[in-house]
């Protein structure tokens, strides 16, 4: 049984989710328009350009997957669709599955179950 919230909770908590998300959008908003100002309104993988009304399908990538590094030149920024960016993160996402923990370090086989381990021995004894 989980106890009941008191308004006064449930304010207080609405409060802070909207002054997040105030945070949020003040943040993106100001580099997005830096960005959107030094960079042209084309996708940088796929190379669409986008105008008018589909602008908004542009998004700012940070390359080194870090926020708040954002400097003023736009050189942790790269604009891509949301198509192409959804895709870069899954793929950044991916990497942290399938890479070494360390470079160059050598990786321990997936399985260790040897199918034909046996398989000399029984052939031996057919003979």
């Amino acid at each position: 049984m989980s106890p009941k919230k008191t308004q006064k909770e449930i304010d207080r908590q609405d409060q802070i989710i909207a002054e997040a998300r105030r945070n949020q959008e003040l943040r993106e908003k100001t580099y997005r328009e830096r960005a959107l100002k030094i960079f042209p309104a084309i996708c940088a993988r796929c190379g669409r350009e986008f105008i008018g009304k589909r602008l908004r399908e542009l998004t700012v990538h940070h390359k080194d997957h870090n926020h708040d590094n954002n400097p003023p030149d736009g050189s942790n920024w790269e604009l891509l669709c949301i198509y192409c960016h959804d895709n870069e993160h899954s793929r950044y996402l991916d990497a942290e599955w399938y890479e070494p923990a360390t470079p160059g370090a050598e990786q321990e086989p997936t399985s260790t179950y040897k199918p034909f381990a046996g398989l000399e021995a029984l052939l031996k004894d057919k003979k």
